[in-house]
Parts: C-alpha cells; structure tokens; sequence
C-alpha cells in the first residue's frame, strides 16, 4: 500500500507562533476590559458570535486541505486549474458571484486553495468576487436599493473578479512562484509537488494510519492559523464599529464627482460594514443625498477589503500578493463606483 512520508510543516503555518496572536487578542480585550467594561464584554460577545458564524465555512475549508493532503488529490486540483487561464478565470468569477461568502468568511477558502497549489489568477478572481455578491444578498439588495442597483453590484463583483484575475496573470513573473508567505514551510513547493505527484490517490484516507496521521495534522495546523487571526480580525471589527460609527464616516460621501466616490472607496476599508446591515444604512444616505456611485464604491470596498479581512489575509500571502489584492479591491471598487454614477 503506497503511504505518504511524515506530514512536513503545514504551508499555513507562519514563523508567528500561535500563543503570541493569543496573546495579542487577550492583551486588547482586557485592556478594552479595563477602559469599558461594558465594551469589553460586548466585543468578546461580538467576536464569539463572529466566529461562530465562519466556523462551518473555516472547519470545511481546513478539513478539505487537509484532506486533499493526505488522499495526494491536492495534485489532481491544483491539475485542474491548469487549462486556459482565461476559462479559469471566468469561471472562479462567475463562482465567486454566486457563493455565499463575507469577506473574513472567504479566507480560509482561500487559504485551503493555496495551499493545494491552485493558481493565484483563479483564485484571485473568485477571491475579489466572493464577498460583493450572493443570491441572498442579491434579493435584499433588490428589496432596498432597487433592481438597478442590484443588479449593477452584481456586474461589479463579476468585474472585480475578471480584473483581478487578469491582472494577476499578467504579473505572474512580478508575483513570483510563491505566494504562501516564505518561511511557512520546511521544503521548497517545487519539491514537495514533484513528491505529490508520484504519490497514488488514495480516497479512503481512515484504512491508511499515515494519511490519518497527516490528516489530523493537517487540519489542526490549518485550522489553528486560522482560528487565532480571524479571532484578532473580529476583535478589531467590534471596537472599529463601537468607536467609529459607519454612520458617522458616510454623512461626510455626499456631493457629486469623483471626489465622493473616492473618498467612499477608501473610508470603506476601515468602516468595515456586514454586507446586509449595511444596505438599510446606504438606502437612508442615499435619500439624504449620498450619490449612487458613492454608494456602490462604499459598499464594494467595505466588503471586500476591510481591516480585519485584509489582517488575515497579510498574515496568509507575501507582501506583493497583499499589495495587488489591497490595490485591485480599491481600483475596482472606484471604478465600479464611477460606472455607476454615469450610467
């Protein structure tokens, strides 16, 4: 029976030990704590329910990597995002639409196909396109905004996904081959695909000791890595809502140009907004005179890029892989936000 080696450090893993993320999370609660004990007990509240929440989507995404390791499928996906870049693309696109994922909730899908060796185009693109837009999401807009403007944030996440996945094909080489940050694994991804790729699939993973051993290592390192950034990334969404109101931040988007939707691009970031919470508050600036493209730039670009999403996904890719995601959600979120208002 073909058997795979001892499970080699998983490539989620990160030269940040685990305890000392803990430690940052519990150092900011207490201190929180200490200031506002009512706030402190409302952000661990908020991060508890927060990371509730994700828990399917991060244990699913930590036990397929896991999973896909220790069966050697890795080889067999990472394979199948190997036809016409252009197909892929377009269809992680069209996928990421469709799939419903926040922006903090898509990371450890993310993180579960890089780690696979999906390349980065398709996976940026569904990566940028996820969070926009799902059919839940598409009713609500519907009922609050209007069909018009549903149906223009549901094109923008389809475009978002296509530049995205186009522009990082077309930096290939700028990228690099790696994209996991370096120093997270013990051997170099080359050799350690050439090991896959001689090794037999072998489905059922419980009859083989070894795979269960990688499994089980697998899916701790994975799901370990993402547990304690998502639980700091929460912790920060609380206090940012509690201590800079959206509310506060969008009275200052009205007017008409391109200065508002600039401004609305970039105040998205750290006004994170949940995606649905967000749609009664837009509909009610918008009547006291937030422009439509406003609207849209503020709402891309808080679902897409904001703080406590982009801190799990820096701690996840290499610098350059950060700065390309950082800058296409805000370009695309601008130009969403531009093409709305002229059309």
């Amino acid at each position: 029976m073909d058997t795979l080696a001892p499970p080699s450090p998983s490539p989620l893993m990160l030269r940040l030990k685990p305890w000392r993320v803990g430690l940052v999370s519990l150092t900011l609660l207490s201190l929180v704590a200490l200031i506002s004990p009512t706030q402190g007990t409302e952000t661990a509240r908020f991060t508890v329910d927060a990371l509730v929440g994700v828990l399917p989507f991060l244990l699913g995404s930590a036990a397929l990597a896991a999973y896909a390791i220790a069966s050697g499928a890795d080889a067999v996906i990472a394979r199948a995002f190997t036809g016409s870049p252009a197909r892929m693309i377009v269809l992680a696109a069209l996928i990421g639409a469709l799939s419903p994922f926040c922006s903090c909730g898509v990371i450890p899908i993310i993180a579960a196909l890089l780690a696979m060796g999906v390349p980065l185009a398709p996976v940026m693109a569904f990566w940028l396109a996820s969070p926009i837009m799902d059919p839940e999401m598409f009713v609500l807009t519907w009922g609050i905004l209007g069909l018009d403007f549903a149906l223009a944030k549901t094109a923008a996440a389809i475009g978002l996904g296509l530049l995205g996945g186009t522009v990082t094909q077309a930096l290939g080489g700028w990228l690099g081959a790696q994209t996991l940050r370096e120093g997270a694994t013990s051997c170099s991804c080359s050799a350690k695909a050439k090991a896959r790729g001689t090794k037999a699939i072998a489905w059922a993973v419980w009859q083989d000791p070894t795979r269960r051993q990688t499994f089980g290592t697998e899916f701790f390192r994975t799901a370990r890595f993402l547990v304690q950034w998502l639980v700091l990334a929460f912790l920060l969404e609380s206090l940012m809502l509690a201590f800079i109101p959206a509310e506060t931040i969008a009275t200052h988007l009205g007017g008409s140009g391109l200065g508002p939707i600039g401004l609305a691009t970039l105040v998205g970031v750290p006004a994170y907004l949940n995606g649905y919470a967000a749609l009664p508050l837009v509909s009610g600036l918008m009547e006291q005179g937030l422009q439509p493209g406003a609207a849209m730039a503020f709402l891309i670009a808080g679902g897409v890029t904001s703080i406590p999403a982009a801190m799990a996904v820096w701690a996840l890719v290499r610098p350059r892989v950060f700065a390309l995601y950082l800058g296409l959600s805000l370009t695309g979120a601008f130009l969403a936000g531009l093409a709305f208002s002229l059309v």
